[in-house]
């Protein structure tokens, strides 16, 4: 079972900015979303290595929308 990393706003995505198996550190940049005008990056709250990315740029995510998960170690 993996981290997931989830939207804290309504925003859209702008761009990911991980592949799926590329490891990841915290603090790294996930994706960048666009929410009023604004950039918006979203980094990684764990290291590991992405197992799944739920969303694609022009995506439209609400609060508590899953966006990245990332298995721990």
């Amino acid at each position: 079972m993996g981290h997931t990393v989830t939207a804290e706003l309504v925003a859209s995505v702008l761009s990911v900015s991980v592949e799926l198996g590329e490891r990841v550190e915290a603090g790294d940049e996930l994706l960048v979303l666009d929410s009023m005008k604004m950039e918006i990056p979203v980094l990684a709250e764990v290291a590991g290595v992405v197992t799944d990315i739920v969303v694609k740029p022009g995506d439209t995510v609400r609060d508590g929308d899953p966006l990245v998960v990332i298995k721990r170690g």
